[in-house]
């Protein structure tokens, strides 16, 4: 059973959703993404989502490409990602899943690639435009060393789409709640409860929600369906507000906090 397998085992004892912030690493730098990441785990983070960051992040919206672009500048790649990574399991023990795009994983290669991120402490990948048809590679190379592979769904998938997603995926399944790239959205589709149960039909494993959650309110409707909630662009873009404040790691962290309490069930 990996760590991810272990956080939902737990959560589903307690009645719990998960909470899953993203932030790019390296945004502006590795030492404030590490600042951030430990009180993103004191305030209520289950998982991270760490993003790589790419040059040409096609399912981003502009808040998260922006961030790449601040991370990039800094002289931030993937070689040096894992090595913090590797740093800050000394003290970080949730959860790790790596997003980012297919490109930068394969020059680097993939069996050295799968294998230096499980070494770092990584505990998933996420590869939003490698489509199952064409991840035959990734997924072999992942599976040899028991990192867990998530895949996502969109609200056109087919029901033989779903099922193709979920035979591939381990950890949880990924539920992108709106058509497009991410970003804040004022307001979440209707049939977000209606999505997810299609996709309970033919899996049993958990299905996360992200893409659009902008608000604790977002957060809190989405976890009377979903067994995952993930904020992404809102604390991307909380963090940009406040990048020349030293203080930017502890107001992310109570930014979190907000959306954690949201999620909250009864009973």
């Amino acid at each position: 059973m990996s760590r991810i397998d272990e956080v939902f085992k737990r959560l589903k004892k307690e009645n719990g959703v998960a909470l899953m912030p993203f932030m790019t690493a390296g945004d502006p730098d590795l030492h404030m993404t590490g600042s951030v990441i430990r009180e993103l785990e004191k305030n209520g983070a289950d998982i991270i989502e760490l993003g790589i960051p790419f040059s040409d992040p096609l399912a981003d919206g502009p808040t998260i490409q922006r961030s790449s672009q601040r991370a990039l500048a800094g002289g931030v790649s993937l070689a040096k990602i894992l090595i913090f990574l590797k740093e800050l399991r000394r003290d970080v023990s949730i959860p790790m899943v790596l997003m980012g795009y297919y490109n930068p994983f394969f020059r680097y290669g993939l069996e050295r690639f799968v294998g230096d991120a499980k070494e770092a402490g990584a505990d998933g990948l996420i590869v939003p435009d490698l489509p199952p048809e064409e991840a035959e590679d990734l997924i072999r190379e992942a599976r040899r060393v028991d990192l867990d592979t998530v895949f996502l769904l969109a609200p056109t998938s087919t029901e033989e789409r779903i099922k193709r997603i979920a035979a591939v995926s381990r950890g949880f399944v990924y539920y992108v709640s709106l058509t497009g790239v991410t970003g804040q959205r004022d307001r979440l589709s209707d049939d977000i409860g209606l999505s997810i149960d299609r996709i309970r039909k033919v899996t049993s494993q958990p299905v996360c929600v992200g893409f659009g959650i902008s608000k604790p309110e977002h957060a809190g409707r989405v976890s009377r369906f979903a067994d995952g909630v993930i904020v992404g662009s809102a604390l991307v873009g909380f963090i940009e507000e406040h990048l020349n404040d030293p203080a930017c790691p502890f107001r992310a962290g109570d930014f979190l906090l907000e959306f954690r309490k949201a999620t909250k069930r009864q009973g």
